[in-house]
């Protein structure tokens, strides 16, 4: 069932919230739950949500990079330690 606005003469609008499309909705709920699964409990979701976005893009930027960081400094430990075993026979 689609809904639209009620017509006014000379206005055709099709949303009545200036707000986010429903497959925007998902992309801000997505970002929401990484924030707080991955902010080590800094934050709760209402504080989050009301958070402005630009401060909220920071942090996701802020915990992409640590993220990052961390994944090459396990990469660097696996590539030191990956050295050939040899297994000689008891005999």
């Amino acid at each position: 069932m689609k809904t639209e606005a009620p017509s006014l003469q000379g206005f055709r609008l099709t949303q009545t919230f200036f707000g986010f499309k429903p497959e925007d909705r998902v992309q801000l709920h997505e970002s929401l739950f990484d924030l707080v699964w991955h902010g080590a409990g800094r934050w709760d979701w209402n504080t989050l949500y009301n958070m402005p976005v630009y401060i909220r893009r920071f942090w996701i930027s802020k915990i992409n990079k640590m993220q990052d960081e961390a994944a090459a400094a396990r990469e660097k430990v696996k590539a030191k330690t990956k050295k050939p075993t040899i297994i000689k026979s008891p005999l």
